[in-house]
């Protein structure tokens, strides 16, 4: 089994090598084609507007310029056009990617993009404590429990163009419950802060942050999972019609 692995963090974000980790024990077939630098929250973006730099790094290692989305379309239409993956692995993100981050996820999104290339594809993401942890967060959990949330991902009749969304909970990989399917979640819009300030020069600057969340999560969904301290593990699919709209719009159409 060919596996490309990606992720939203950068070609030497510390998940990485926590992902590459977890697919050795299923291949020895491992490719990665990663953004060069960080790029969380670049969701499922394209660049079109400047020229896209790929550096190899070793064999099967690429570091492309780009966001999350152009790394996996360079891989599956450039590097690896003679030897397609069979699985996407997306990650470890470092930090939770729950609810409506998906929307904002490059990792989630690198996932999508291989779901649309129609590769079994799989995002993977590490939730944390408190902000500004950077480089110390813990993958522990991730890492002692990535092989058996993914063994039974990497067979299961997926539907076509359909993604599955993984997140390992906070705290050591001992004291993980266990794996939950979960429904995406959504939370209150009113954690979303501005952070502003001035530069050295007098001019004002802002910065997006998150504040505590404020959640709302129904029954089952990968909000409570996590926050139960279980992996929540949550099916994905692309088509984003609201099919329950469709004969409302219709009638005051006509």
């Amino acid at each position: 089994m060919r596996i490309l692995l990606t992720n939203d963090d950068g070609y030497h974000a510390p998940g990485l090598k926590v992902l590459e980790e977890i697919a050795a024990k299923f291949s020895d077939d491992i490719w990665i084609v990663a953004p060069s630098e960080e790029q969380s929250g670049a969701g499922h973006s394209l660049t079109l507007s400047r020229p896209i730099r790929i550096r190899r790094h070793g064999d099967k290692r690429f570091a492309v310029a780009g966001t999350p989305t152009d790394a996996v379309m360079m891989a599956i239409a450039r590097i690896m056009k003679d030897s397609p993956p069979d699985l996407i692995l997306s990650g470890v993100n470092r930090g939770a990617n729950l609810a409506e981050d998906v929307t904002y996820s490059g990792t989630v999104s690198a996932a999508m993009e291989g779901a649309l290339a129609g590769v079994r594809s799989i995002a993977l993401s590490q939730v944390y404590s408190r902000e500004g942890m950077g480089d110390t967060v813990p993958f522990e959990a991730a890492s002692a429990w990535g092989e058996r949330v993914l063994r039974p991902l990497i067979d299961a009749p997926l539907a076509p163009r359909t993604l599955v969304n993984i997140n390992f909970p906070v705290g050591p990989a001992a004291e993980v419950k266990g794996i939950r399917v979960a429904n995406q979640g959504l939370r209150d819009y009113g954690r979303l802060q501005i952070v502003t300030n001035r530069d050295p020069r007098g001019y004002e600057y802002h910065w997006f942050a998150l504040g505590p969340t404020i959640e709302t999560p129904a029954h089952s969904t990968d909000l409570e999972a996590v926050a139960e301290g279980f992996i929540a593990v949550t099916p994905l699919h692309l088509d984003l019609t609201h099919h329950e709209s469709l004969d409302m719009l219709n009638a005051a159409f006509t």
